[in-house]
């Protein structure tokens, strides 16, 4: 992904946030679907939040630690969590687009190293995209000047967000799109990270994900979304959708009808 400029009005603070942030833009933001990073880009300044990329981050080490591999989850932390405090310390929030990305520095690193005060401080500053945005809707912050209405979507809740205990905050926001309906899915799409792009593990992902599937087809939405790209691709790959977005983010952006 390449930068953005931030905004030039001052920021507004809405506490917890600071009306700034720093994008950990992440592996699959970087590699995979630029798109994702790109719509909250988006969607971040046109509710006046400026937004910027880090200067330099590392994979934030969950691949690895399903793998059991903590010594480069370590080294992973000595590259962001430096980077990451740079940017508190100037003023600014850390939001990341992935939910496994966000469930890293708000949980497992700082289970990890309950003694690093670093970690621990950025456990505070990191945010959800979506709990960011309620929070400035909270504070009466957040625009509601949609263009679009999106009709039916099946929302599906992945389990790293879940276990973040932030609320179903993607669905609060959808819901305040004029004539959207959001049908809930919080079933397990099998892809459970590295298990799911295995070979020898890909046709239990498939049986897993089957009553998912069969949910949301049952929902005859128009759109099937959920947080998380991968899971999002996984049911999707069952389904015959009327339309290719699968990611709450590109919806909002086209709610708003930004470009």
């Amino acid at each position: 992904m390449r930068g953005h400029l931030p905004n030039e009005a001052a920021p507004q603070i809405a506490a917890p946030t600071q009306g700034q942030v720093s994008l950990f833009t992440t592996c699959y933001c970087n590699a995979n679907a630029p798109d994702i990073g790109e719509d909250l880009i988006k969607v971040f300044q046109h509710n006046g939040i400026a937004v910027q990329l880090l200067s330099k981050e590392r994979c934030c080490g969950m691949p690895k630690l399903e793998q059991g591999d903590l010594k480069t989850v370590g080294k992973y932390r000595q590259v962001n969590i430096p980077q990451m405090l740079a940017e508190i310390d100037a003023g600014r929030d850390i939001v990341a687009a992935i939910p496994s990305c966000v469930l890293m520095f708000k949980q497992e690193l700082p289970l990890m190293f309950p003694d690093d005060k670093d970690v621990q401080r950025v456990k505070q500053h990191i945010f959800d995209p979506f709990e960011y945005l309620a929070h400035r809707h909270k504070a009466g912050l957040l625009k509601t000047d949609f263009k679009q209405s999106l009709g039916k979507i099946a929302w599906h809740v992945p389990c790293h967000q879940r276990v973040q205990n932030i609320g179903p905050k993607t669905k609060a926001i959808l819901d305040l799109i004029p004539d959207t309906e959001i049908t809930v899915i919080e079933r397990c799409s099998g892809h459970d990270g590295s298990y799911g792009m295995r070979k020898q593990t890909y046709k239990k992902l498939q049986k897993i994900a089957r009553r998912t599937i069969s949910r949301a087809k049952r929902v005859a939405a128009d759109y099937l979304v959920s947080d998380c790209p991968m899971a999002a691709t996984q049911i999707a790959d069952g389904l015959e959708l009327k339309n290719p977005e699968t990611n709450p983010l590109t919806l909002l952006r086209m709610a708003y009808g930004l470009k």
